[in-house]
């Protein structure tokens, strides 16, 4: 296996713990791609020496050009640049790791380009699943999921020689901080409580929206599109642990899961290294340590944004990427202190209600739905 990488959000928490899978198999790192973290690509580009890195923010990109000048490295910004970074030639996969509505556009490029995607953007298939996915089977593109719960569901329909065999799929969900929690105990709870997952370590945007279920719910609007799945038959879990995975049940109600420690250099190096199997750097999964696995009904009522996320699926067209957009205005917002927690779900809703139905044509029209909900976010807390 002679493998070449192009990492797109290397200095985020999927992003570093690649670059652990790339040390571990000794793979190449031929380009990198980041917001503003230009510190910490320094050292990853001494170390890995990619031959090209993207950085989104101008000014950041300025500086790097600077503490870099003493390398062959070559340095791009902006959306272009991170697009550049997409479609490197000697890239033979792409890891894209970039948090939110950004990642959609080099995802589709290094698509075009007829690059294999390693994708960590939930963003990518909830704004834009019809076209991303046509787009995929037009260029005879494989799209490797690197979440943890598709990644499970990816590898237990390796035993799945026929669609029609399969009848549902689980996915898991963790319950994040707030597990049990009535409404009205989280009608005041600060950022700080909500990014401490119980056991995942994720950046800060993400851990948000596990401890509003959100997350959960992008994730039924996945796997929907990367497994041609309608969201009925895709049910969710509260299983504690993080041990299992995900699992797929079979037209004859035999159920298959995926199991692991809570870690997610797992998933990375299953969606670079397919359809083989190496050495891992993980810790060895112990039941025996565990002692018993715990599994819950999910709470539609009070973590709202679920069964939001259930409900833009079923309307389809924009309403996903409405939904997706007001989110992440919202998860912001929050973590600012400019609005409460349960206001999350609240505003998105909203959002979403607001996006009228209407078909995907074009990546405008993601776009546009994105803006759109945004702005509404914005303008209903008087921010805009």
């Amino acid at each position: 296996m002679k493998r070449c990488i192009s990492i797109l959000g290397s200095t985020g928490s999927i992003g570093m713990q690649t670059l652990d899978v790339v040390r571990s198999l000794n793979l190449r790192v031929c380009a990198l791609a980041v917001n503003t973290n230009v510190t910490l690509l320094e050292n990853q580009i001494r170390e890995f020496k990619p031959q090209l890195v993207a950085v989104f923010d101008l000014n950041a990109a300025k500086r790097l050009k600077l503490a870099v000048a003493d390398t062959p490295v070559r340095v791009v910004q902006g959306l272009e640049g991170l697009c550049e970074a997409a479609v490197i030639d000697e890239a033979d996969v792409i890891l894209n790791s970039v948090v939110g509505m950004i990642g959609l556009t080099p995802t589709l490029a290094a698509i075009a380009a007829k690059k294999d995607v390693a994708l960590a953007n939930k963003e990518t298939l909830v704004a834009g699943g019809s076209l991303v996915m046509q787009a995929a089977k037009d260029n005879d593109v494989k799209i490797f999921p690197v979440d943890s719960e598709h990644s499970a569901v990816f590898q237990c329909l390796q035993g799945c020689p026929e669609k029609k065999a399969l009848k549902r799929i689980i996915l898991t969900a963790s319950g994040g901080p707030f597990f049990g929690k009535s409404g009205e105990e989280l009608r005041d709870v600060t950022p700080q409580q909500a990014l401490k997952h119980p056991n995942w370590n994720m950046g800060a945007k993400i851990t948000i929206d596990s401890a509003t279920m959100m997350n959960k719910g992008l994730e039924v609007i996945e796997a929907s599109w990367l497994y041609d799945v309608p969201q009925e038959k895709i049910d969710v879990v509260v299983h504690r642990e993080s041990v299992i995975h995900s699992m797929i049940e079979y037209e004859d109600n035999s159920v298959i899961a995926q199991l692991g420690v809570p870690d997610m250099r797992i998933p990375i190096q299953y969606a670079l290294t397919w359809p083989q199997r190496f050495h891992s750097p993980v810790k060895q999964l112990s039941l025996i340590e565990y002692g018993s696995l715990s599994f819950y009904e999910p709470d539609y009522k009070t973590f709202e944004c679920l069964r939001i996320c259930r409900k833009a699926i079923e309307r389809g067209g924009l309403a996903p990427a409405a939904a997706n957009g007001a989110n992440e205005v919202a998860v912001q917002l929050f973590l600012d202190h400019q609005i409460s927690f349960l206001e999350i779900g609240h505003l998105v809703h909203k959002a979403m209600d607001n996006q009228p139905d209407a078909k995907v044509t074009s990546v405008d029209d993601i776009l546009n739905a994105d803006q759109t909900a945004r702005n509404f976010v914005l303008q209903a807390v008087g921010r805009l």
